[in-house]
């Protein structure tokens, strides 16, 4: 809709499947979808953000305004607060982003006031927009929960020559049941890798110290990747390990004033890989019911709350699910063969019969659509199932019979 999908795509690379890795190192490719044609794509924050940056300040009404972080907001008046940072301004971080109104750089931080008709809070799971509702709506519903497991990132570099050291076209997955890996491609040909395991356990974050220990770690469970990752012990060391957290609150505005956007709405887990599509739907969305509650913002942001907060929670549980699904299950026969039992029905049944992930990532329909329409299928292909099974079984009893 802002014109800049060649724009961000050109720093994208499609990823048509998952590529399984088993611990012999044998290799599963895993289409997403029976039409070649649907990838998803591994892209760069930097180069997205570089891009959505540059095309909003195409228009003469935006300014941006770097190193400046909200610490909190007056909900009655609109009025945010900032603190600057004594970061200069033209720092080689944003040579490529044209400047503007960006007071000079100070030795020290200082709180400034921006005040607007209205304050939209796109500051991300920690929002400091949707704290102050917290502090300043009675009875504001919030919930947070953490999965048992975090994340560390590690990288595999590009061969010698440049060159991907494994198929880039691929979401690669290395599935251990509890825990797995997964590595998605760059533009320069490293992969950046993500080890999703337990914080606490026996076999853990935590009980992982020595450099003996990764290694042993590493050997015993993706083998085939060690060889691929000179880097492993040191990255291992020295990257933090993150977090995965599940935020759900309501309501998402108050009055006309303020209205959260994105992951200060509804943070979610990573691995249905729609975090970031989830925040561009909801600007399709607010600015939709924007133009359809013209001159009445509360109703706008209270007609936007309405249709995107069961898809929200409904992309929550679906992420949920997704890494139970890509941890557990991809290694599994019985789960590649659903899977191309799904891709079978689907080319038979065009239009009828849609696998869940092909719901969710390659149609607008609503997450929570997707996620009812998913169910209902599952049933009736299970009862299908088990009414094939039973005739064939009585078929078999009356030839025994006769």
């Amino acid at each position: 809709q802002i014109g800049i999908a060649d724009e961000a795509l050109c720093h994208a690379i499609p990823m048509r499947g998952r590529m399984i890795h088993d611990k012999s190192g044998a290799l599963h490719f895993s289409p997403y979808d029976v039409d070649p044609k649907n990838c998803i794509n591994s892209i760069g924050r930097g180069a997205l953000n570089t891009a959505v940056i540059e095309a909003a300040q195409r228009y003469p009404n935006v300014r941006v305004y770097f190193n400046h972080k909200c610490t909190n907001v007056d909900l009655d008046s609109a009025t945010a607060h900032l603190e600057t940072s004594p970061v200069a301004a033209g720092s080689p971080q944003n040579e490529s982003v044209r400047m503007e109104d960006v007071p000079p750089a100070n030795s020290e931080n200082q709180i400034i006031s921006a005040k607007g008709d209205a304050v939209i809070g796109v500051d991300g799971a920690f929002s400091a927009v949707r704290q102050s509702m917290q502090m300043q709506i009675n009875r504001f519903e919030y919930d947070e929960s953490y999965l048992a497991h975090g994340y560390k990132e590690l990288t595999i570099p590009p061969a010698p020559d440049g060159s991907w050291r494994m198929e880039k076209n691929a979401l690669h997955i290395w599935p251990r049941k509890s825990f797995m890996m997964i590595a998605l491609p760059n533009p320069d040909g490293s992969f950046t890798c993500t080890l999703f395991w337990e914080f606490e356990g026996q076999r853990s974050f935590a009980t992982t110290k020595t450099d003996d220990d990764v290694r042993r770690f590493f050997d015993e469970e993706f083998p085939d990747a060690v060889s691929l990752m000179p880097g492993l012990l040191g990255d291992f060391r020295n990257n933090p390990t993150g977090s995965l957290v599940t935020i759900r609150c309501a309501p998402w505005f108050y009055r006309g004033n303020i209205c959260l956007v994105g992951d200060a709405a509804h943070a979610v887990v990573p691995f249905y890989g729609q975090g970031m599509n989830a925040a561009f739907e909801d600007c399709v969305v607010l600015d939709k019911c924007l133009e359809e509650c013209r001159g009445n913002r509360e109703r706008a942001f209270a007609e936007y709350f309405r249709r995107r907060k069961e898809n929200a929670d409904a992309l929550a549980d679906l992420a949920v699910g997704n890494f139970i699904e890509m941890r557990d299950k991809t290694a599994s026969k019985v789960f590649r063969a659903k899977k191309k039992m799904d891709h079978a029905l689907e080319a038979a049944l065009p239009g009828i019969y849609l696998p869940l992930y092909t719901m969710v990532t390659f149609t607008r329909m609503p997450y929570a659509k997707a996620a009812k329409r998913a169910q209902i299928q599952d049933s009736l292909m299970y009862a299908s199932l088990l009414l094939i099974a039973a005739i064939l079984v009585a078929a078999m009893l009356w030839l025994l019979a006769t």
